[in-house]
């Protein structure tokens, strides 16, 4: 699937049976907007009740009712359509934050409902042509309903009032962006059954955006979840700024035992980068949202796992109890690697998850990290997501609540003292210069940081290897003056003709004493006819 399909049109899966919009009852409340019906008392623990109530109820999915000369748009006629900002929610009110609405249209079927919240009261915002230009889509705005709605929304700051910081749309996606203002990786709400077939995708049927009180560069967006096996409360504070943090609060009421339920769920784009060039067809040198998963333990172990893009799905599970942290890093940040000027993958913001609270009331209990790492051809398919899978799995009439931190930003808050992977290469092994007799699969981890510019000439540094299977040899650790650290490599031979997946681990270490990260790998032997060493 498109990643823009993916992203955008995920919306049309499903939605909650909510109640029909009200008809148009106040006056404008400014010369931009108009509000439905009367405002009511609204607070997250009303939202909460409102989530617990639905999932008792039967799932209603309904497919977007809008008129076909909206369904049948291309994409670059939906494009074409652009918000007014003189129409900009909190305009009027000089606040640090606006807030722009995206019009339905091609994939984008299903209307969601959106609020404001002003002092305890809510009003939804009624969608009114007016708010848009047409431009070259072929639509006019008068031809439309009154009561059309709109597909979601996005977030501008003070600091520029043409380029957005967040946007929430399609299904329970929505995205952030750090000061280099470039979106990347996109996070959900929730997750369902990611990895199997089929995947469930729930849905955000409304919000609520509260007004941000006055030169405030925070304020709070409320969703309702809804799909087949789940409803769900959420609330997020948003704080904008040169790192973008989101501070979120999930409530969930599953309708069925779930077998693989996504906390925090993160979606990347990997085609491919200097440890992995199965899909390397194109002029770039690396093409990639993100270069890694890292992870933080409970028990303090910081891991990092260079992401791959297979030849087909591949699934793992990291187990831990109460995890400290994880999330997908774009580490290489140097344009010359990437010579892309257009989308600029050098400056995609790396997204941290920072559990907080869970169902116990303290940590995230057991359960795992877990990677799916999905096949592409393409750059428009995000084929890579990491979740939190709990390990008890949910079950009907279950309250589950879970508190975590986002962070989009160009370095995580939280970082290894030790060393870290500065790069992951990988080709084809033996001892240049000598005829190769055998085939085996050559991987050099470059480190650099923590303490290893301290090291002196004497010093025993040991790389500590572990495979799940095949024979480790020609292991090395040594300087690497270029980046100030060290350079480990090793060859792997496969000793059997599994194509099975070979687990790898590796880490540095001086009199005993960890240096570096743990480097976490996971290679598939090409099958014995494809294992060529000349």
């Amino acid at each position: 699937m498109q990643r823009r399909d993916l992203l955008q049109s995920m919306l049309a899966l499903a939605a909650a049976g909510l109640p029909a919009p009200a008809l148009l009852l106040s006056a404008p409340a400014s010369a931009d907007l108009r509000k439905l019906g009367k405002p009511q008392p609204f607070d997250y623990a009303w939202l909460k009740g409102q989530a617990r109530a639905l999932s008792g109820q039967p799932y209603q999915p309904r497919t977007g009712q809008i008129p076909d000369k909206l369904s049948q748009m291309s994409w670059d006629q939906w494009q074409a359509i652009q918000f007014k900002e003189d129409h900009s929610l909190w305009r009027e009110q000089k606040l640090n934050a606006q807030v722009r609405f995206f019009h339905l249209g091609w994939h984008m079927t299903t209307p969601v409902r959106i609020h404001e919240v002003v002092d305890g009261q809510a009003q939804e915002l009624a969608y009114d042509p007016a708010m848009f230009d047409y431009g070259r889509s072929g639509i006019s705005g008068g031809s439309l309903p009154k009561d059309l709605g709109f597909a979601g929304f996005r977030v501008l700051y003070h600091t520029d009032w043409v380029r957005d910081v967040a946007a929430f749309q399609g299904a329970s996606y929505f995205r952030a962006v750090d000061g280099d203002l470039q979106y990347g990786m996109s996070a959900r709400g929730l997750a369902v059954d990611s990895g199997l077939d089929p995947e469930e995708f729930p849905v955000f049927t409304s919000y609520w955006l509260e007004r941000p009180a006055p030169n405030s560069d925070s304020f709070y967006v409320y969703a309702l979840l809804d799909s087949k096996s789940v409803t769900g409360a959420y609330r997020f504070l948003l704080t904008l700024g040169d790192t973008l943090v989101m501070d979120v609060d999930a409530a969930l009421y599953p309708r069925r035992a779930i077998e693989r339920i996504g906390i925090a769920p993160l979606t990347s784009m990997f085609q491919y980068g200097e440890n992995d060039r199965r899909r390397a067809n194109d002029w770039r040198p690396e093409i990639h949202d993100a270069d890694g998963l890292q992870m933080l333990t409970g028990g303090g172990e910081w891991i990092w796992r260079p992401v791959v893009n297979p030849a087909g799905v591949r699934t793992n599970s990291y187990y831990d109890d109460n995890p400290r942290g994880f999330g997908l890093l774009q580490r290489d940040r140097d344009f010359d690697h990437y010579q892309d000027d257009g989308v600029f993958y050098d400056k995609r913001p790396s997204l941290w998850i920072e559990p907080r609270s869970g169902p116990g009331g303290a940590g995230w209990g057991k359960g795992a990290v877990m990677l799916v790492e999905l096949p592409t051809d393409d750059e428009t398919n995000d084929n890579i997501v990491v979740f939190w899978n709990p390990a008890e799995k949910p079950q009907p009439g279950q309250e589950l609540l879970y508190s975590y931190r986002m962070y989009w930003c160009r370095t995580p808050p939280l970082v290894p003292r030790l060393a870290t992977v500065r790069a992951t290469r990988t080709g084809i092994g033996g001892v240049v210069g000598q005829k190769h007799t055998y085939f085996s699969w050559r991987f050099v981890v470059d480190f650099a940081g923590g303490n290893l510019a301290m090291l002196g000439s004497q010093a025993k540094v040991e790389a500590v290897i572990e495979a799940s299977r095949g024979k480790v040899e020609i292991t090395s650790a040594r300087p690497l003056a270029a980046i100030n650290g060290y350079r480990a490599m090793f060859d792997l031979r496969p000793t059997d003709d599994s194509t099975e997946p070979v687990n790898l681990r590796l880490y540095l270490s001086c009199d005993g004493q960890p240096l570096t990260e743990t480097w976490l790998y996971q290679w598939t032997p090409p099958p014995p006819g494809e294992r060529k060493f000349f």
